[in-house]
């Protein structure tokens, strides 16, 4: 093959390197007098593609994208995309480190939009959405030491799953452990307006060799007393879903933890705790192919017949009424009221579709909306009442991963992690795009983070902002520009 036929200007000879045991064939370009006094650059973007190579701009060759001798060729197509990728993760988080001067939009910026609701050109409502996105493009990152009064050595496993309470002052905990299994246990977050935030790890972490699935708080005796834990089968084992009081977490070891109890059922995708008084002390396990709500007191069981795996699931507040969301895209309610549980699907109050498995459901305070993130990586509102997707969130990547969505309403936002490791932040109105947050460590399957976003981190005298756990590190996004670090509470709230 001669350059004219490959479209090259200019003229490529052949040549061989080694690398390992691997042989590379590389091309290199060299300029005739008429493209001598082209640029290297305006020559790397002009260069063709070729099949079976890459150009490597830099080097100014082409290389080969075949197999070496015995399958060691560094050079595939997934490893180059991979390289790409890391290098634009480094960028961004340099940017992340720097003081962000740029605003969010031409315009925008806290001054300016404060001197608007003075003058009465911005109403409130819209104020506080503005203002929000101010603070969304200023947050900052911080890394958070885990203090542990039983030892002294730092968390070498990494973090797997995070769930926080309902005051976000505790935050349940699933770690892999390197030798196999996991641990769990309990994070206390203390914060206070003066911009500390300290976190205190449980002492008494329990361990087991089976993976946990999902994880919801339970409010059984009070508020956030139990934690709901779903445990899949292994071996000769069957699953579990366990019922533990969180006071077992505690450091001051109380002589009466409360009641824990397991209830054997097969392995469970999902799980989700009854807050309506007319269903008190209920929960819902979504299994293949069945829905099971149980009584967590008599155990007494109703079974509902789906047609597909239950990947997702969250209770209404106002009324018992459960919202599924399932492998095959289908999303439905079950109104717990109603006793027909029959085969003809007369007893789903609510019916609609996305075009993929559901990974996560999320109900506004209204009741009348619900989020909905499915393996595709679109994220849909939909109204409940006219069973209608009504926005749409653009952006969120994923292709095959169980990933959870977040809401929170006060500050207007929406938040997902996707499959490449990018935490991306939405206004929850306008559907806009405000922050892209790169990961703090390379991006692969077995690092994707888990966040939590709490107006009050740390309960009433907390810090508002984003908790990111990620390999076995944990880091505070900031809403407070003026946040310390490393201070100890005694005298500073």
């Amino acid at each position: 093959m001669n350059s004219k036929e490959a479209g090259i200007p200019g003229v490529m000879r052949k040549s061989y390197f080694q690398t390992g045991r691997s042989q590379h064939e590389c091309i290199f370009i060299s300029s005739d007098s008429a493209a001598g006094d082209a640029s290297s650059s305006s020559a790397s973007s002009s260069a063709p593609e070729l099949p079976g190579f890459y150009f490597d701009p830099e080097k100014n060759r082409y290389f080969r994208l075949l197999p070496g001798h015995n399958n060691c060729n560094p050079l595939t197509k997934e490893g180059l995309q991979k390289k790409e990728e890391e290098k634009k993760r480094s960028a961004l988080l340099a940017e992340d480190d720097g003081p962000r001067k740029k605003a969010p939009r031409t315009g925008l910026n806290s001054a300016l939009l404060l001197q608007k609701r003075r003058l009465g050109l911005l109403p409130p409502s819209s104020y506080s959405r503005l203002i929000h996105e101010v603070k969304v493009s200023g947050m900052q990152r911080h890394r958070l030491e885990v203090q542990s009064s039983n030892s002294t050595s730092p968390n070498t496993d990494n973090f797997r799953l995070i769930v926080a309470d309902s005051a976000c002052e505790r935050v349940f905990t699933v770690n892999d452990v390197s030798h196999g299994g996991c641990k769990y246990g309990i994070m206390n977050f203390h914060g206070c307006r003066k911009g500390s935030l300290s976190v205190e790890m449980c002492d008494n972490l329990y361990f087991t060799n089976r993976k946990v699935n999902s994880v919801c708080w339970a409010s059984l005796t009070h508020t956030d007393s139990h934690v709901l834990l779903c445990l899949e089968g292994i071996s000769q084992t069957p699953g579990c879903v366990s019922l533990l009081p969180a006071s077992l977490f505690s450091n001051f070891n109380p002589d009466q933890p409360g009641m824990l109890c397991s209830f054997k059922i097969s392995t469970a995708w999902s799980c989700a705790w009854c807050l309506n008084p007319q269903a008190d002390k209920t929960f819902s396990t979504g299994l293949s192919r069945q829905v099971i709500v149980t009584d967590a007191v008599t155990g007494s069981r109703a079974t509902y017949l789906a047609g597909s795996d239950v990947l997702a699931q969250q209770f209404a507040l106002r009324a018992p009424v459960l919202f599924n969301g399932c492998r095959s895209g289908e999303i439905f309610s079950i109104d717990l009221r109603q006793r027909d549980r029959g085969r003809s699907h007369d007893w789903k109050t609510s019916r609609f579709f996305q075009e993929s498995a559901i990974t996560s459901v999320q109900l506004l305070q209204d009741e009348n909306y619900l989020l909905a993130a499915d393996m595709l990586g679109k994220i849909k509102l939909w109204d409940i009442r006219v069973k209608r997707s009504v926005k749409q969130y653009e952006g969120h990547h994923n292709e095959y991963a169980y990933l959870p969505i977040h809401v929170n309403e006060p500050e207007g936002l929406l938040l997902a992690v996707g499959q490449d490791c990018y935490t991306r932040l939405w206004s929850l109105h306008d559907r806009r795009l405000l922050r892209t947050i790169p990961s703090p460590h390379p991006a692969g399957k077995d690092s994707i983070p888990n966040v939590v976003f709490s107006s009050q981190l740390g309960g009433s005298r907390g810090l508002p902002g984003l908790l990111m756990a990620v390999h076995h590190d944990l880091y505070y996004y900031s809403y407070n520009k003026d946040y310390q670090e490393g201070l100890t509470l005694e005298g500073q709230c």
